[in-house]
């Protein structure tokens, strides 16, 4: 996965959508991915538990929790950072 932007581009608090998570290029203007993965793997990690369980908004409306994806972006941070160490360690 390449490297996560920092979360200050998400509101304060709320719910954000799928194309804000992963992006959307071909949006005028695009969209910046968050999490930069595609909409299969994005879904294939909320069934495995890598990402966070949606919240439906409505019948065709599904959104995550703002929170939900800080604590992901956070995590995979202090991830990155652990295999960072673990590779300057075996060096």
């Amino acid at each position: 996965m390449k490297s996560i932007p920092s979360s200050n581009i998400l509101p304060a608090s709320g719910f954000v959508r799928l194309s804000h998570i992963i992006g959307n290029p071909n949006t005028y203007p695009p969209i910046p991915a968050i999490i930069p993965v595609s909409k299969s793997t994005w879904w294939a990690g909320v069934k495995s538990g890598r990402f966070p369980k949606p919240i439906k908004l409505g019948p065709r409306t599904t959104a995550w929790r703002v929170e939900d994806i800080r604590n992901l972006i956070s995590r995979s941070q202090v991830i990155k950072h652990e295999n960072e160490q673990d590779a300057t360690d075996a060096e």
